[in-house]
């Protein structure tokens, strides 16, 4: 059984980033410490399923916000137990291994009742993480960021803060990677090396601290502006699954939590869209929120859809800095403004560069794709292309792009998971085994990889 050092490094991270901001700045930095604090305790209390039991010390201790000590306290109380007492259950579960020469053996393995718990925290930190992450630590970082450029100076403290707050959202992007893949890849059992470990967070350090130095330069020249274009991002991606949903005409989800009603239902969607908004104000979601699909989550590998962001990301950050660059004032004589805006978009390119090794080398399931990332991102010019002459023939019939499948061998258990692009509708639908992953309405809450 694995040490638990997720869960550990979680509450590190989150003690940190709460301990520091209470003594430098008041307002916003509490704001953005306490809401997403308040958020964890909801998240661990939530999937642990307090409420439904008689734990009255445990709900005093959420209100308190000390619920991820506690529960990391507890996680390795179950770790250190492990084996000293006989278990009355265990469990079987099933996982195919790796591809290998095109076959996939199944292994079967016993889970103790110990590490069935451990493996509801594992899955609860993880998630935590991420809310932790783009909703406390993104803001904070650009707050205490926004200050230093007008103090001309970064104190100890600050410092502290801001070294703390990007280390908890590269960590926190850096489980959100980990999660997909294990939601996406539910049947197979995941091995995430190292090197896949490093590459992720060099992608997503480049990445979040270009994206976030970029909307602090926009704001300081420019403050009546930034507000308008943070609520268009982040509207943007909040109503995005929304409608999708609504396109779809699928059936409202109801199977999330038995005991929550409709209008609980409803208040979950829409915290889980406004964690996914605040993802993509700062980095690409690993996860795709899909609200019409059973489990809440887009199991197809769309290069298509991630292109995009990234190229209209990328032209975002340059018209920001451009600007910038154009309405800066006298304040900014004490640097080089060209080489800045230069050495942020090498760094942008930079992240992009190691997000594209990790698919294409790194990535652990890398045997199971229909094409590679290299494959799919040279297809989408050719995408827009058919999308293009489509559109002066719209009764033409639906193509196929690299890497499709028929129906029909959708009932073969070794097929690696496919993905046929719908190019009229932009839409992607599986032809592999990843539909049938997961757990009955709770793939979302599994166990992720092994970290």
């Amino acid at each position: 059984m694995r040490v638990p050092i997720s869960i550990f490094v979680s509450v590190s991270l989150f003690t940190a980033e709460t301990t520091a901001a209470d003594r430098i700045w008041q307002g916003l930095t509490l704001l953005f410490t306490l809401v997403p604090s308040v958020l964890v305790q909801l998240t661990l209390t939530f999937i642990h399923r307090d409420l439904s039991r008689d734990r009255p010390l445990i709900l005093l201790l959420h209100i308190l916000q000390l619920g991820p000590i506690v529960r990391c306290l507890e996680a390795f109380c179950i770790y250190g137990s492990v084996g000293r007492v006989e278990e009355p259950y265990v469990s079987i579960t099933r996982k195919k291994q790796m591809p290998r020469q095109g076959q996939s053996e199944e292994v079967e393995r016993q889970v103790g009742q110990a590490e069935g718990k451990l493996f509801t925290h594992r899955a609860a930190f993880a998630r935590t993480s991420v809310i932790q992450a783009f909703l406390g630590s993104a803001p904070q970082l650009t707050l205490q960021l926004y200050i230093c450029v007008l103090q001309r100076g970064v104190s100890i403290g600050r410092g502290t803060l801001m070294v703390i707050s990007l280390l908890s959202i590269v960590y926190g992007a850096l489980r959100c990677n980990i999660l997909a893949i294990k939601i996406k890849y539910d049947d197979y059992e995941v091995d995430v090396r190292p090197m896949a470990y490093v590459c992720i967070f060099l992608w997503r350090s480049f990445e979040i601290a270009t994206r976030v130095v970029v909307l602090v330069l926009f704001s300081s020249v420019l403050q009546l502006w930034v507000l308008p274009v943070v609520l268009l991002n982040f509207l943007v991606f909040f109503l995005y699954p929304w409608i999708l949903f609504w396109l779809s005409h699928s059936p409202f989800p109801e199977n999330i939590e038995k005991t929550l009603s409709r209008l609980g239902t409803t208040i979950v969607l829409c915290l889980l869209t406004f964690l996914y908004a605040g993802i993509n104000m700062f980095c690409w979601s690993a996860v795709q929120v899909k609200l019409s699909d059973p489990d809440l989550i887009n199991k197809s590998q769309n290069w298509y859809r991630m292109a995009v962001y990234y190229m209209l990301r990328f032209v975002e950050n340059t018209s920001l800095l451009l600007l910038w660059y154009i309405f800066k004032t006298d304040f900014y004589n004490f640097i080089y403004a060209p080489l800045l805006v230069l050495q942020l978009l090498v760094a942008y390119t930079i992240g992009i560069l190691f997000m594209l090794v990790f698919y294409q080398f790194c990535h652990p399931c890398r045997r199971l794709f229909s094409s590679s990332m290299s494959q799919g991102l040279w297809d989408c010019p050719a995408l827009l292309c058919f999308k293009c002459n489509t559109s002066e023939s719209p009764n033409r019939p639906q193509a196929k792009l690299y890497g499709t499948s028929d129906r029909a061998s959708d009932t073969c258990d070794d097929m690696p998971n496919d993905t046929t692009y719908d190019v009229l509708n932009e839409t992607a639908y599986d032809t592999g085994n990843d539909m049938d992953s997961g757990v009955n309405g709770n793939a979302g809450l599994s166990e992720p990889c092994n970290a």
